[in-house]
């Protein structure tokens, strides 16, 4: 919903926009709960004369329904566009509005002060130049303000403009004010916001919000729209080096192929010379074509299709750069902000996504946790739903790329779960992380089919995945001895024995079993190297593992066996005591107790470890091998 929100708000600002010269500001609004955002918003519509009469109207009728301010209009009702936003009397979603004034258009990005809605706050910031926070002036600075300052510093915002609103509600008390904008300043300085103006108000009765109040004689400074009207927010990105992603390949026809995108910083001209990122190809620009007909120069913001002079393979994902390189690189060092329920795992996989190139990506280190109370880095393992942290993303190909603070749109990106496909992290670009320029990889004569040819067998791994008691190990141990006694050679990795050696330093949380997977895959993936038919009995919970474990081995190398024993089964028998142990609240973290367990949805093979026995289910497996030419 949000990511609609923004692309429908950029879609109607672009309409809005394009008759008129006056500059345009691009400002955000937020805060915590009920400190009056969207009253802000409406009474900014209101007092620009930007509303219609048939709007004045459906304003009063609303208010009268579902408004909060009693008799009075209730101007939130002009930004609180959805159904449960009216009936909670909060925001949820991202509302975009547009107005005006002789000197300055504005597009207002108005956002939830919600926890849980953080994700929507986030997307509302991070195109804006200047953001305006709420601080209710009974509470002051609290959590949730820290928590969008803090992310208004990450995503770039410099800008801040704090309406200090409700001081009717503290009888205008001058040192109330002073109070919280010390605290603010302080806080803005730990975070690198230079530039902070705080204002108090009365948003629903419009005090110090177009014009000076006169309930508060004691402050002198400029009202809120005088200081939107003239705060100087230019970043010079025109003047930046040059940055243009390429969309899509423009080819009507066999004599026109253009590279069509939206400049993403600088200024490029006709003529001038351009090195097509990642591959590393130069050539010229020859033309700049936009709907409108031919351009001499195109600046950042502008969407034009280049001509190149030369036929340079380049394609949608593919950067045009001029000046200073961008970084193109595998492995980055970035913060995240986390949006998702599911906690971040390391070793999980993700789709990255930035501009628009979509890569393959692994967090694979967790530097530090931001404390949003204190600000202070803490050390964790993981980040929850609306946390803040720095970590370290190995990605499956280079990626072009600025840090952020030198280019917004190459330096942010998004994570995507690639089976849910939630949008799990916002990512902002810290700097490249240099992998050992030393570390090669080194060809040997005798490969894996080499090894193969000599054993007369096909390598391949056996993952047998269920739940603790389905029968993994006694399954996977007597297809290990029928094998053996067919002269075959094979492995046995058991993640119980396992845990004795090379994991016995790993826990069972849901970061644990990543890590605990990844390395049994990585000796497994060695085993099959050297020729071996290799049994992995491991419970192995999270498709999403069990999916990483099998990209890491060629196609009909990974045979995915689900022992699919019913948790009645399982308890029942219960060899270790386990089950009664999680029961009583003696284990945490067990599968199928308190941690879930996800079922394959397409293995090779499937075994009924409730009907059929372990001598038959060995036979099954051995069969199979057999039909599919392994033995």
């Amino acid at each position: 919903m949000a990511a609609h929100s923004a692309i429908l708000g950029r879609t109607r600002e672009s309409a809005w926009t394009q008759t008129d010269d006056r500059p345009t500001l691009r400002l955000v609004t937020c805060g915590s709960v009920d400190d009056g955002k969207s009253t802000l918003v409406g009474r900014l519509l209101f007092d620009s004369k930007m509303l219609l009469d048939d709007q004045l109207d459906a304003l009063a009728a609303d208010s009268k329904v579902a408004g909060t301010a009693g008799p009075a209009l209730d101007f939130a009702l002009l930004v609180d566009g959805l159904q449960a936003e009216r009936e909670q009397g909060i925001t949820i979603d991202v509302a975009y509005r547009f107005f005006a004034t002789r000197r300055r258009r504005f597009v207002v990005a108005d956002t939830p002060g919600h926890v849980q809605y953080t994700r929507n706050m986030a997307t509302g910031a991070s195109h804006a130049e200047l953001a305006v926070v709420l601080v209710d002036a009974r509470k002051g600075v609290v959590s949730q303000t820290r928590r969008h300052s803090h992310i208004l510093a990450l995503l770039g915002v410099r800008h801040v403009l704090v309406a200090v609103n409700k001081m009717d509600l503290v009888g205008f008390d001058a040192d109330r004010f002073t109070a919280i904008s010390v605290a603010f300043r302080t806080m803005a300085e730990q975070l690198g916001i230079a530039d902070v103006q705080c204002i108090p108000v009365v948003a629903c009765d419009g005090d110090n919000v177009f014009g000076n109040s006169g309930r508060m004689p004691w402050y002198d400074g400029p009202s809120v729209m005088e200081h939107l009207e003239a705060v100087d927010v230019s970043d010079g990105i025109e003047s930046r080096p040059f940055r243009f992603p390429v969309q899509w390949v423009n080819r009507p026809n066999p004599e026109f192929r253009g590279f069509s995108g939206r400049v993403a910083g600088g200024t490029v001209h006709c003529g001038d010379p351009v090195v097509v990122q990642p591959s590393g190809r130069r050539s010229r620009i020859s033309g700049i074509v936009t709907a409108d007909g031919r351009l001499q120069q195109a600046v950042s913001g502008q969407s034009v299709t280049l001509l190149l002079a030369d036929e340079v393979d380049a394609s949608r994902g593919d950067v045009l750069t001029s000046g200073t390189p961008p970084m193109v690189t595998d492995h980055i060092a970035a913060h995240l902000i986390w949006f998702d329920d599911e906690a971040m795992r390391r070793g999980r996989r993700y789709v990255l996504k930035s501009g628009t190139s979509s890569i393959g990506a692994v967090v694979s280190t967790m530097k530090h946790r931001v404390c949003i109370e204190t600000m202070a880095k803490e050390s964790a393992l993981t980040l929850e739903a609306n946390e803040i942290g720095c970590v370290e993303v190995v990605l499956d190909r280079p990626l072009v790329c600025d840090a952020y603070r030198d280019n917004r749109d190459l330096g942010s990106f998004i994570l995507i779960d690639p089976f849910s496909r939630r949008t799990v992290a916002a990512g902002l670009v810290d700097a490249p992380l240099r992998r050992p320029a030393n570390v090669s990889w080194h060809t040997l004569d005798v490969d894996k089919s080499m090894r193969a040819r000599l054993k007369q067998q096909k390598p391949c791994v056996l993952w047998l995945t269920g739940l603790s008691g389905a029968g993994k190990s006694t399954i996977a141990n007597l297809v290990d001895r029928r094998l053996c006694e067919l002269g075959r050679h094979t492995m046995l990795l058991d993640g119980d024995n396992l845990r004795h050696g090379i994991n016995r330093d790993l826990g069972f949380t849901s970061e644990a079993r990543v890590e605990n997977i990844r390395r049994v895959t990585e000796i497994a993936a060695l085993l099959v190297d050297a020729g071996l038919i290799t049994l992995v009995s491991l419970i192995s919970p999270f498709r999403a593992d069990r999916d990483m474990a099998r990209r890491r081995f060629d196609d009909g190398e990974f045979i995915e066996i689900h022992v699919a024993t019913p948790l009645s089964t399982c308890e029942a028998r219960d060899p270790k005591g386990l089950y009664k142990r999680a029961r009583a609240g003696e284990l945490s973290n067990f599968t199928g107790i308190d941690q879930p367990y996800e079922v394959p949805e397409k293995p090779d093979i499937t075994i009924d470890g409730g009907a059929l026995s372990a001598e038959a289910a060995a036979e099954l497996i051995v069969r199979h091998l057999r039909e599919h030419h392994y033995l």
